[in-house]
This record gives structure tokens, sequence and C-alpha cells, in this order.
């Protein structure tokens, strides 16, 4: 089986899918690994890294010509689409149910898809969800670009000019990122608290030494391990159950998103004009929408004081550890689709039946 790895071509991405390491445990297996000229540079990994490893350096339109499976981090372009082909086997984050136009050109060119981001939420699956893997960082950065932007710092401090009291650090969301968000600003010295809709985080949060702020979830159920929408009652009761904390934050960091939704809106204008002068939002839902109501991907929103941040806080930032981990969830994803160097095709695998989105042209998942 020959794999290509494709440079990524987003503006702003330094990630690559294949890390050398990784490159070299495919070899090993047999599989023959075509990586496009200068795709890990901004990882820090040279091509003469990967040509250590086994590969073989080479042209874009040389990886289409040579490769069955072509691989990326980002969904395939319009550019990429003009050099696929039916025999082609495309894996990478797709977004499928919010990208039905990149889902209908696949299956126009007869080609096959699977799609990364469309990993089951099951324990057979963790070694390769790349959701997970890659929001772990997002949680931990959020809270350095937040110690960033604040004109405070996290812990308590005794001076001899007197004590500096902790900060405070309000989470939305205890999923990936925002465990991984609560456990970086606990390590900083701050006073944690978190909020999610799903009541059986409420464990997960306090083990890491955050206070669980509860919320009636009456009714509100979470979907395949994932947040599902709120309801308009639930949103009010969180927003009154929460006010007191977020009104005292220092730093808030929002991660809920809902799989192929906009995300949910959980702090108005209105609240942020009542949070204290110079607290920090960090919005990491802000490219599905955002969960603060004024925030702006990319940009930076001073609100009463208020400084809010919307971002992703996108892995490409610390590109390095990022592609380590995307790779190691595409080399077991492989290994697992695979028997022999080729593809066992078990349609009744959930794994790869949840992931397999179009299928020699013929689209499987909506």
């Amino acid at each position: 089986m020959k794999i290509g790895v494709l440079k990524e071509s987003q503006k702003g991405e330094k990630r690559v899918a294949l890390s050398p390491l990784i490159t070299k445990k495919l070899f090993e297996k047999g599989f023959e690994i075509y990586i496009e000229k200068s795709a890990g540079e901004n990882s820090l990994y040279r091509d003469s890294d990967y040509e250590e490893a086994g590969a073989s350096l080479t042209t874009r339109e040389d990886i289409f010509k040579l490769a069955q499976v072509l691989i990326k981090i980002n969904p395939f372009d319009n550019e990429d689409l003009k050099l696929v082909q039916s025999h082609h086997i495309l894996m990478s984050q797709l977004y499928h149910k919010s990208s039905p136009e990149l889902i209908k050109a696949i299956s126009e060119k007869g080609a096959t898809a699977f799609s990364m981001d469309a990993m089951p939420r099951i324990s057979r699956a963790q070694d390769m969800d790349v959701l997970s893997s890659q929001n772990n960082l997002a949680g931990y950065k959020a809270v350095i670009l937040g110690a960033y932007e604040m004109t405070k710092i996290f812990p308590l401090m005794m001076t001899a000019a007197g004590t500096i009291t902790p900060s405070r650090v309000l989470i939305y969301g205890i999923g990936v990122a925002g465990l991984q968000a609560i456990a970086t600003a606990k390590r900083l010295g701050a006073v944690v608290e978190a909020t999610d809709i799903r009541s059986e985080t409420k464990e997960q949060a306090e083990s890491l030494g955050a206070k669980f702020i509860s919320v009636d979830n009456t009714g509100e159920e979470s979907e395949g391990g994932y947040a599902k929408e709120a309801s308009e009652e639930y949103k009010k009761r969180q927003k009154e159950a929460v006010n007191e904390s977020l009104f005292k934050a220092d730093l808030v960091i929002t991660t809920a998103n809902v799989p192929g939704r906009k995300a949910p809106v959980l702090i108005t204008e209105e609240q942020v004009k009542q949070m204290k002068n110079g607290a920090v939002i960090i919005d990491l839902a802000a490219g599905q929408g955002g969960n603060c109501e004024v925030s702006k991907l990319n940009e930076k929103v001073i609100v009463n004081g208020v400084k809010v941040i919307g971002t992703t806080v996108a892995p490409e930032s610390v590109s390095t550890n990022a592609s380590e981990l995307y790779a190691k969830n595409i080399y077991n994803f492989i290994i697992h689709l695979t028997e022999d160097l080729n593809f066992k095709w078990d349609l009744e695998e959930e794994i790869t039946d949840e992931t397999l989105i179009v299928q020699d042209g013929v689209q499987r998942k909506n």
C-alpha cells in the first residue's frame, strides 16, 4: 500500500499529518510512504528526517499519481480535488455534517473518504481520536493565552509588600479541552470553577481540583459521548447558576461545541458588561460561531473593559506536539483498518462504519 502525505495549505496551518517517527513505523510495517517536500518544516521536521525514516520526498502532483491513500489534517480543498481520482482513499478531518458540498465533490470523483473527526467515542477508538488529542493541546494553550492577556498572575503569592490573591478561572465545558484547561490553571495556582450540561463530568472536574457549578439538567442528555445542544430552559438555569462565578472571574474559557452545529451561546453581551474590568474571555468555540455573543474569530474585542478573544487556539500553535499526536492517531487507525497491507473493509465494525463517509463515490453518511 502506498501512502501519500500532503503539505497543509490552509492559511496559518503549521502541522503535518505524519511525523518522521510514525513514518518509520509504517515503513517498517511494509507501507510505502511519499511525503510532499517541505511538508513538515513548520513542525521542525526536515525533509532529511523523513528520508532517514524510509520515505520518498516528491512533489504534490506526484503524490496524487503515486499514492493510493492520501493523508491530510484539514479537509481536502478545491485544488486537491482537481487531482483526486476514483482509486484514491482520502483520510483527513472532513467535518462531513457541516460540509455537504465537500462530500458531494468527493462522491462525484468516485473516490473513497474516511473522516478522522467522525471517530466514535468508544474505548477501542481512543488512540485514534484526533479530536481528543488535538483538543487536549487547545485546552492547555487557552490557559497560556489567557495568562498572557491578563494583567494578573495566577497563584497566591506572599511578598514583603503584601499578599497577592490567586486569580479566579471559570471554564465552560468539561470535555477534553476543558479538563486540560482545568489541570493547567490549577497547576499555575488559580482558583478554578467549571460547569457542563453533562452531570457525569462533575467527578472529573473535581478530581482535577475544580469546583463544579451544578445546574439542574433534567431532560438534558448527551449524545454518543458528546454534549448535545441545550434547551432554552437549561440555558436560563445555567445562566442563573453561573452568573456569580462569571462576574468574579479573572479568566473565562469556553469550550462548548456541538458536532455539526453552531456553537451554543453561553455568555451574552449583557453578561459580559457585568464582568470585572480587565477580565479575559478565551472563546475556543469561535470557529463555530462562538460561546460568547460578542466574540469574533481571530479577533480581540473589548466590551466595557472585558477582553474577549475569539479563537480555536488551534493546535498549529504547538505544531510539533500536535503533529506527533495526530500522526499516532493516523498510525493506529491505518493499522486498525488494514491486514497484510490491504484494507479489510469490515463495514460491520463500528470504527470503520462510523468513519467511512464515502466509498467508491457512494455517500454513506449524512
